[in-house]
């Protein structure tokens, strides 16, 4: 009998597939589609165990889908421009694309021994110019339908890298890269009006169904849409052109609380006073030094000057606030001006301690309501409380009633006018950095900001750049940026920012669907492929890629290149856990950490070890695979051990999928067992020709009809643990079956095909053994016959002197008599009584016997 050699299975059984060109999607009018997409990896240069899940879960779905008699399509491809290529290149010397491209291929082979049921002749990369090139004539398209723009920003600028930084890589107020302090500069920059489209992304997350409710919730608090009032403080003191400062307050209830007036460092009025001020140009400049991100100024130690002005409370003309220019308020979220109500705020009670602000209690607790004193009173909206300033609503009133009160109140005194707005900002696009997408638009003195002609496109990239300098080498370029204008033909410059990793996968999906058309789609393929039916991904990207995917599926529709079915190009949305696995530390001399890999170490009852010093290792619980804290499992290495299969099924069997899993050697190792038992199984079943009863067969038949519907529901639902239990189940059942040769074969075939989609390569070679016809991935899936399922016998255990021995299944409506005498039949009964009568046997109906001897 042959053993279970995965490393003999797999690679044969990939080699059927890509001949019988077995995952290659054609267009088929004739059937359904069905498009699953797992989201696209960054090139970084080796997959992880994170990549193994993710592109499993996507695997089990497109094979099962497959074997139901949808046609599917089930792309990869590759986010492959952005900063850590130009970092390699600045580092270690060469050019991105090399780097990339060696990364693609060494990931391309670490992926393709897993089996994914992966079309790869619709691989692509997004740094290839027939992508991004396609990238850029939307951008001409969304340039004339008035969806992009330039303007004039406040950024972080890294003045030692020489670029722009998004808020995530803004450390502690330093670049992530240089550790220099950051800047907050004054850019023109390329914008998509995404928030020209802020209520209808908001209205649409009621359709999505099928999406994770706390991806929609992220989504509605980032779009954040807010009740509020605009109004006007009026300047007693302003310098000549400033006579009002603008604020817009969600808190309009809070106006009898304000204790003073806060504008940002970026403001008009701070620019017009830091120019005759000395002290107020330093504060602002220190204060434009934190990043832009609400979270990094969160952090950050609040500060402010007084500006010397003063302005006019709306109600009371006597009634002065001071003015004061604060590093916690961002010109991007409002007006760039607030009132500060310090009892109802804890940002602006902190500000106030600080400074000797006024502290004035607006409403208390309905309960022993005290005075504000170290922290602000600041309950939910929808709590009743005491109104000590109440202007236009009752003593006793929510937050929810007082703010539309107060709103009413001001509109009806024209003090200010009831708005709607959104947290959600435009789309800053433009990045000065080489590795990403030309933005392909020219500027010349004559005609302005002009668009590419599209006959020119693409605008490469010039692969004869140095980074020997910071800064953007297409800066410096010494023909690429110098060109004609495609409208006069005068000498004009390129544009040489590039835009934003994210623009790239915002639409890949779509041109999956024709990855080497001349157009961005094709309409034929398009109205066929998409939407995309079942998306997968991590939570991280729960936000901002699947808020701009959305965005960018509106502005391609606008531009003729989705159909209208397409605004929401994800039908169903499932976010995985991550991959986790113990870290295992040890100490230098100085006491620093040192982290090791998971293979350097042995685990034995007294404790774990170095395998190569036998020096004691701590042991830390179960985290995230960080390649800094080693704790990273190889794919590679485990499908040589074990194979593709073994990883396959653990990191699918171990917990739910929408939550983490630890990978542990025992828990690879004990999946790698039971998959050759299931070989062996398979090998004895294939072999043999022995008789059952039919009452076994009918036994085994009914077991295999309800695991079939009970693993159908379990794919069908992403219970993929669960699916994998049943599986487990039902192979005890057939080993220990006393059901005949032809009953057990038909079984196996069946345990084959219901694993398929999770270990492809094993239930090849299993419905091979059995005689299976053609390919198992090629197969029907197998249907519950639903007379089967009618539980019309019950399995009864039996207990002798208390402790369970053997088991009978009888019909359900059995006598008692009739089941005392089958269980006195029983070998294991018989061995017990040795030829004796029981002192009792006691039947509870369809639940146990016992029998005492």
């Amino acid at each position: 009998m042959s053993r279970y050699d995965p490393a003999a299975i797999e690679p044969k059984w990939q080699k059927a597939w890509e001949e019988a060109e077995t995952f290659i999607a054609r267009r088929d009018e004739s059937r359904p589609k069905y498009y699953v997409l797992e989201m696209f990896p960054y090139p970084s240069g080796r997959i992880h165990m994170g990549h193994v899940r993710n592109y499993t879960m996507g695997d089990v779905v497109a094979r099962y889908k497959k074997a139901t008699g949808f046609n599917v399509l089930h792309p990869m491809g590759w986010d492959a421009f952005g900063m850590p290529a130009e970092n390699a290149a600045m580092e270690r010397g060469g050019h991105p694309k090399d780097w990339t491209y060696s990364n693609i291929a060494t990931m391309r082979g670490q992926m393709k021994p897993l089996g994914l049921s992966i079309d790869w002749t619709r691989e692509f990369a997004t740094c290839d110019p027939d992508y991004y090139g396609q990238q850029q004539a939307m951008f001409i398209d969304f340039m004339e339908k008035g969806l992009v723009y330039r303007k004039a920003a406040v950024v972080n600028w890294d003045p030692v890298d020489m670029t722009v930084l998004a808020n995530e890589q803004v450390i502690d107020g330093k670049g992530w890269r240089s550790g220099a302090p950051v800047e907050r500069r004054e850019l023109t920059q390329w914008f998509f009006r995404i928030s020209d489209f802020a209520e209808e992304l908001l209205e649409a997350l009621d359709s999505l169904d099928n999406w994770p409710e706390k991806v929609k919730t992220m989504q509605r608090n980032w779009i954040g849409k807010s009740r509020g009032l605009q109004f006007a403080f009026s300047l007693v003191n302003g310098p000549h052109g400033h006579d009002r400062i603008e604020v817009y307050t969600t808190r309009p209830d809070t106006l009898m609380g304000a204790s003073f007036v806060a504008i940002s460092p970026d403001h008009p009025l701070a620019k017009v006073l830091e120019r005759e001020n000395p002290e107020i140009a330093t504060f602002n400049a220190e204060a434009r030094r934190l990043g832009t991100s609400e979270e990094e100024i969160e952090r950050a130690e609040k500060k402010g000057i007084d500006t010397g002005l003063r302005v006019r409370h709306p109600f009371d003309e006597n009634w002065e606030l001071p003015v004061w220019i604060a590093n916690f308020v961002l010109m991007d979220y409002g007006t760039g001006a607030i009132f500060g109500c310090p009892a109802h705020d804890q940002r602006d009670l902190d500000f106030a301690r600080k400074y000797g602000l006024p502290v004035i209690d607006t409403f208390v607790a309905l309960e022993g309501g005290e005075p504000v004193k170290d922290a602000a009173f600041v309950p939910p909206k929808t709590e009743k409380v005491r109104w000590l300033k109440n202007f236009a609503w009752p003593e006793i009133a929510t937050g929810e009633e007082a703010i539309e009160a107060a709103i009413r109140f001001c509109e009806k005194h024209g003090i200010g006018q009831g708005v709607t707005k959104y947290r959600l900002r435009d789309w800053g696009i433009s990045r000065q950095r080489y590795w990403g997408c030309p933005i392909p638009v020219v500027h010349c003195e004559a005609c302005g900001t002009v668009p590419e002609k599209k006959e020119n496109l693409p605008v490469l990239l010039p692969d004869d750049v140095t980074f020997d300098r910071p800064g953007n080498p297409l800066d410096r370029h010494p023909t690429w940026r110098d060109v004609p204008c495609p409208r006069c033909g005068a000498p004009a410059k390129r544009e040489t920012d590039t835009m934003d990793t994210f623009v790239d996968s915002s639409w890949y999906y779509a041109r999956f669907t024709n990855p080497w058309a001349k157009t961005p789609t094709v309409p034929e393929d398009v109205d066929y492929w998409m939407n995309v039916d079942q998306y997968i991904g991590g939570i991280e990207h729960a936000i901002l890629h699947l808020l701009y995917s959305r965005f960018f599926a509106r502005a391609m529709h606008i531009c003729g290149h989705l159909p209208a079915k397409s605004k929401e190009p994800f039908e169903a949305l499932f976010t995985q856990g991550m991959v986790t696995h113990e870290i295992y530390m040890t100490r230098d001399e100085r006491g620093r950490p040192v982290y090791h890999l998971p293979e350097e170490v042995e685990k034995t009852e007294a404790g774990a070890r170095l395998k190569a010093t036998g020096e004691p290792v701590e042991v830390i619980p179960s985290a995230k695979m960080s390649k800094s804290k080693k704790n990273v499992v190889d794919p590679e290495a485990i499908i040589a051990q074990y194979g593709a299969d073994t990883a396959r099924w653990f990191v699918l069997s171990d917990s739910p999928p929408e939550r983490d899993v630890e990978w542990t050697a025992a828990g690879a190792e004990a999946a790698h067992k039971h998959l050759a038992r299931v070989h062996r199984l398979a090998a004895e079943i294939a072999a043999s020709s022995e008789a059952g009863s039919p009452e076994a067969d009918e036994e085994l038949r009914r077991a295999m009809h309800r695991t079939i519907h009970d693993v159908t529901m379990g794919v069908e639902s992403f219970g993929f643990n669960a699916a994998i239990a049943r599986l487990y189940a039902f192979t005890n059942t057939l080993a220990r079956s006393k059901a005949g040769a032809e009953a057990k074969r038909e079984a196996m075939r069946t345990l084959a095909q219901l694993m398929a989609p999770m270990t492809p390569h094993l239930a090849e070679e299993v419905w091979q053994m059995l005689g299976g016809e053609g390919l198992i991935a090629e197969a029907p899936w197998p249907k519950a016959d639903p007379a089967m399922l009618v539980e019309d016998t019950v399995t009864l255990p039996i207990q002798i002197n208390g402790k369970r021995r053997s088991e009978i299944v009888v019909p359900k409506d059995l006598p008692r008599e009739e089941v005392e005498k089958r269980v006195l039949q029983d070998e294991a009964v018989q061995r017990a009584l040795q030829g004796g009568a029981p002192k009792k046997l006691i039947v509870v109906p369809g639940r146990i016997v016992n029998v005492v001897v």
